[in-house]
This record gives structure tokens, C-alpha cells and sequence, in this order.
């Protein structure tokens, strides 16, 4: 009984941290885009910097993308950097209120695909 308790509560942690970022600015549900530059403690320029040198990027590699957005209710830096010689590209995450690295994972040319499709669909939705 006591390993179920266990097995439970992991997997109810588990669950929990998939669906939240361990950030430090969360605003509020509704806040316009045009707002949130206003939140953040560090320039895109400082968390781009972070980014490429948290993956160790050539100095040939380049972003793509990055914008300041909010994703599972916290407000971040998301970076997506093309390293030359490598298919997809690196997304690096950047909490906007300390420049730590909050995430960072390869994304295949499918996977980006499919992500910008689902951006899109969503800012399509909320305007």
C-alpha cells in the first residue's frame, strides 16, 4: 500500500511539472502581448546571448526565431537557433526575470513544423 502512496505521488509531481515551467514571471491570464516587455528583467539581446552560449553554439549558428511569449503560464524567452551541418533546430527557453535556461531540446523539421502550425492556430484564436 505505501509503494501505491508512492507510485501516486510521484506521478501527480510528475504531471504537475510537465505542465508548468519553474519561472519567475507568470502574468496574468489575459495580458496583452503588447504588456509584456514591460515584465521582463533582462533584453532579448542578454537572453539570446544566454541561449546560444547555454548550447554551446558555433559562432556560425543562428536564430531563426525568438520572441518574448507567454508558454503554460509563464512568461519566457523561446529561441529556436539553426547550428550549421545539423537538420531542425535547437529551442532554447530563457526565463525573462533571471536569464536562467528554463528548457532546451533539438526539434526536427516535423516538430517545428507541426509547433509553428499550432502557434499560429492559437494567435489566430485569441485575436
Amino acid at each position: 500500500m505505501k509503494q501505491l502512496v508512492t507510485l501516486g505521488v510521484l506521478l501527480v509531481s510528475i504531471s504537475a511539472s510537465a505542465a508548468s515551467l519553474p519561472c519567475s514571471i507568470h502574468p496574468k491570464k489575459g495580458t496583452p502581448s503588447s504588456d509584456l516587455s514591460a515584465l521582463a528583467k533582462i533584453s532579448l539581446a542578454e537572453a539570446q546571448k544566454t541561449a546560444l552560449a547555454s548550447i554551446k553554439a558555433p559562432p556560425t549558428a543562428t536564430v531563426s526565431e525568438g520572441e518574448l511569449e507567454v508558454e503554460r503560464g509563464c512568461l519566457v524567452y523561446s529561441f529556436d537557433v539553426r547550428v550549421p551541418g545539423k537538420s531542425g533546430v535547437e529551442e532554447v527557453i530563457v526565463d525573462p526575470g533571471n536569464g536562467k535556461i528554463l528548457s532546451h531540446k533539438h526539434e526536427s523539421a516535423r516538430q517545428e513544423a507541426a509547433e509553428k502550425a499550432k502557434d499560429k492556430a492559437a494567435k489566430k484564436k485569441t485575436q
